[in-house]
């Protein structure tokens, strides 16, 4: 099962946005199918069972920090272009189509709902019927809070220190140390000192 996975991975992402067959060469479709029943058996694990989780998650990915934690459901292609960086955490519903690459650095942040897609098809309707398609790298940085319900569209680098909006759709890169948000998503300001004392601390009494 691994070495089908490994080959059709390093495969695609060698393609570097080349055209290829991903729905009818037999390998490529055995390889999503073993890789969908692994994410089907991690969607099946019980919720308090932390470390069970992180050891399939590990067996997913191609590479994963020690405290990185996916919450169930959870659904990518390969899983071997994945690279999960340390405290990275994803709440419900993460979809990552990994042809490509998908890099996430440390402390990133994901709500609910949100999908990075490496994929992208033909325009014309004739090759695109052939079943062909492309798939561009994904970079993410350090620090990175994505809120509820993003998409994260082919060949996008985003910086480090950054938040990207509920809802947003983002199809360019985006630079370090800011807010941006939007359908196409834009840089609205600059994270500066202020959002440091942006919130009250709670302090529970007994």
């Amino acid at each position: 099962m691994e070495g089908t996975r490994d080959k059709v991975a390093a495969m695609i992402r060698n393609t570097n946005g080349r055209l290829y067959d991903a729905n009818f060469d037999k390998l490529v479709l055995k390889a999503l199918d073993e890789c969908k029943e692994l994410c089907y058996d991690y969607n099946q694990v019980r919720p308090t069972r932390r470390a069970e989780l992180h050891e399939r998650l590990a067996g997913i990915v191609g590479s994963c920090g020690e405290h990185a934690h996916v919450t169930p459901p959870f659904w990518c292609d390969y899983g071997k272009n994945i690279r999960l960086g340390e405290n990275f955490y994803a709440n419900h519903g993460l979809v990552i189509l990994d042809g490509a690459a998908v890099t996430f650095g440390s402390n990133v942040f994901i709500a609910p709902n949100c999908v990075f897609s490496t994929a992208g098809h033909p325009v014309d309707t004739e090759r695109r019927n052939l079943g062909l398609e492309y798939a561009l790298p994904i970079t993410v940085g350090d620090n990175v809070w994505f809120g509820m319900g993003v998409l994260v569209c082919p060949g996008v680098t985003i910086g480090s220190n950054v938040v990207i909006g509920a809802g947003s759709v983002v199809t360019k890169d985006i630079p370090s140390g800011v807010v941006a948000v939007g359908n196409p998503c834009r840089v609205i300001r600059e994270v500066g000192p202020e959002d440091a004392a942006r919130y009250e601390l709670y302090e529970p009494r007994g």
